[in-house]
């Protein structure tokens, strides 16, 4: 699929979730360990950053690119008011400009998976277009650079099966969902696994207790 469509519905879908939020949403933690909801808004920002604003991330270098993009987006979050971060989302949101050393498919993956970051711990609903979810599962069980998500390595011997469309990959005891909880799993986050079924979810919950 072309991501870039997609990814401009993504980032508007993101700005609308975000502009209904109450100032006590914005400073809830998300799924993201450490992250604060304000925090992942001020991630998704730096998807389109310049050689400027990366020479600024890499002067603030945290021991590793992970930790120093969390730095990144918690610095530009302290920076910039929740009006800001939203109009910044809005207003880039057809740009088709991405960081270096990433596809069109990270930063989709990027929008689709943070959505949820935000929206399942303050109980709102945003549904995830199942054909890019499905798109973005796939590439994230099959990328070499860059590196996977860790959890991708939980993943090997169990066979994911969508049950709101026609998608499968993988081989061994069957985990079957939703595809937006399919990726959420994928992507580590233990939040989704009450919506597998099968013997293979099972399995994916003893791996991801134990990670």
């Amino acid at each position: 699929m072309n991501p870039w469509p997609e990814i401009h519905r993504q980032r508007i879908a993101v700005a609308d979730l975000l502009d209904g939020l109450r100032a006590d949403q914005w400073e809830q933690p998300s799924l993201c360990d450490g992250w604060t909801v304000r925090d992942v808004a001020g991630h998704l920002t730096l998807q389109q950053i310049g050689l400027r604003e990366l020479a600024d991330m890499l002067r603030h270098w945290r021991g590793g690119m992970n930790p120093t993009i969390h730095d990144a987006a918690r610095r530009r979050a302290a920076a910039w008011t929740p009006e800001r971060l939203v109009a910044d989302i809005r207003d880039t949101a057809a740009l088709r400009r991405r960081n270096i050393g990433v596809t069109p498919m990270e930063t989709l993956i990027d929008l689709l998976v943070h959505a949820q970051d935000i929206a399942l711990p303050l109980g709102l609903v945003h549904p995830m277009p199942p054909e890019a979810a499905a798109a973005a599962t796939r590439r994230t069980l099959t990328m070499r650079f860059p590196p996977p998500p860790p959890s991708v390595r939980l993943m090997a011997g169990v066979r994911l099966t969508a049950t709101d469309l026609s998608w499968s990959f993988g081989d061994g005891p069957e985990a079957r969902g939703p595809i937006d909880a399919l990726l959420l799993t994928v992507t580590g986050r233990a939040v989704a696994l009450p919506r597998l079924t099968g013997p293979g979810a099972e399995i994916l919950a003893t791996r991801l207790a134990g990670r």
